[in-house]
């Protein structure tokens, strides 16, 4: 299964804002954006900025937040222009419905690196039926439940305890002393709280 290995770290650091990839480290003082807010390498004079080298900047700051790669991402862009209504809405509601993203936005995971593992290690079972796909698309009325060994359960009623207070997206119903988590409906675009311009994505993946 192809990964980046890349420093989340630095990621952040090149988009210049914070992707949340490292759980509630991106919450604390030793976030590497609020210690170095500069992109990492070689410090040299930045130069004139683009309409390419933004339309790159965007789709490459939607990848590293979702956690796909390019072929897969591209994937995504086809089904999206493919579906009815906005391209752009069509591919982030793609993205917002992925396993490993519906885990984190329940609060049942510290980072979406966490979830993505959950899930490629079969501690999750989606209507009753394990499934070790993190790229699995949720549908509406699908019930998600973290399952496994005590050390599991244990880890995810940490994850939720950390992530307390935070909002619930909509779509979404939680039973956090369950371990569990339910698809109300599909998410809209006002659903996707990452701020991102699909339009940009849009446009560049169009040419």
């Amino acid at each position: 299964m192809a990964r980046n290995d890349t420093n989340v770290c630095k990621l952040c650091r090149r988009e210049g804002v914070k992707l949340f990839l490292k759980g509630q480290r991106c919450f604390s003082e030793k976030c590497a954006v609020n210690r170095r807010n500069y992109p990492p390498g070689q410090h040299v004079r930045p130069k004139k900025g683009t309409d390419y080298g933004t339309q790159l900047r965007e789709k490459q700051k939607c990848k590293r937040i979702y956690g796909v790669l390019e072929r897969q991402f591209q994937h995504y862009f086809d089904i999206a222009k493919r579906q009815k209504g906005n391209t752009g809405e069509n591919l982030l509601i793609l993205m917002e419905r992925r396993l490993d993203n519906v885990l984190l936005s329940l609060g049942l995971a510290f980072s979406r690196f966490d979830a993505r593992q959950m899930v490629a290690h079969g501690h999750i079972q989606v209507n009753g039926r394990r499934l070790d796909i993190p790229s699995y698309l949720v549908r509406a009325g699908d019930d998600i439940a973290v399952t496994g060994k005590e050390k599991v359960t244990k880890k995810a009623g940490d994850a939720i305890e950390m992530n307390k207070g935070r909002p619930l997206p909509t779509w979404l119903e939680a039973t956090p002393a369950d371990h569990k988590g339910r698809v109300i409906q599909l998410p809209k675009r006002e659903d996707v709280s990452v701020e991102l311009n699909e339009q940009l994505i849009v446009e560049l993946c169009s040419k």
